[in-house]
């Protein structure tokens, strides 16, 4: 069974007197493990996709299973839920507290989740090593690189031990040298079973995926396999 099926969705957004299709009909299936692209050009309905998949959003029609279980027509608080328990997200923007150190911002979404403090500490640590931060646990953002604040990031998104890593333009706000330093963590959390969908406008990117869906006018224009 596929850890994400889509089928037939589609998504309408009424603005004014005009109705806007920013997805049409999409199909698309992917496997626990996979570490997928998906491309577009601005508009072209990658962000929707995004939202739909992350439960960020629900679609007009269509249906969506997540590990088996249909989301299409569950409420915010049930996709809160579905969220939070097998979603981590990571931004291009790292949203991290300014004031909190990387120990802190990593153990918040367990605090949120209810978690006790030491079993907390405990599992935010391990997510910090597994993104080579050791030795940065008790740093604030602003004593740290864009790249690592931007690890800091996936360690939080890795936290909560999540079905899939989502990331919207990680390397959006990096420099090229330390973009390519995040997509190297991104392979090596492949490499260890991590399923991982990051949305991108750019091909470099993409090309650092096993597999690129290319969305356009919200179809799905290609799905092609990088490598193995």
């Amino acid at each position: 069974m596929s850890m994400i099926r889509l089928q037939n969705i589609a998504r309408l957004y009424e603005m004014g007197a005009e109705t806007v299709h920013a997805l049409r009909d999409v199909t698309l299936q992917i496997e626990r493990g996979e570490y997928v692209a998906i491309m577009g050009p601005s508009g072209s309905g990658k962000s929707t996709l995004m939202n739909i998949i992350g439960c960020l959003d629900t679609s007009t029609s269509g249906r969506y299973e997540l590990n088996g279980i249909d989301v299409s027509d569950m409420d915010d608080n049930q996709l809160a839920e579905v969220r939070n328990r097998e979603i981590g997200f990571v931004f291009q923007t790292f949203n991290l507290l300014p004031r909190s150190n990387a120990l802190h911002n990593v153990e918040l979404p367990l605090i949120y989740a209810g978690m006790d403090a030491g079993q907390r500490r405990e599992q935010a640590l391990s997510a910090l090593g597994s993104v080579g931060l050791t030795d940065r646990v008790h740093h604030k953002p602003n004593e740290l690189s864009g790249g690592q604040r931007q690890r800091v990031a996936v360690a939080r998104a890795l936290v909560n031990r999540p079905s899939i890593l989502l990331a919207d333009e990680p390397t959006g706000n990096l420099d090229s040298k330390t973009g390519v330093e995040i997509m190297a963590l991104f392979n090596e959390l492949s490499r260890r079973g991590n399923t991982i969908i990051v949305v991108t406008h750019e091909e470099e990117i993409a090309r650092q995926a096993h597999r690129v869906v290319r969305i356009r006018d919200g179809l799905i224009a290609a799905d092609e396999q990088v490598r193995t």
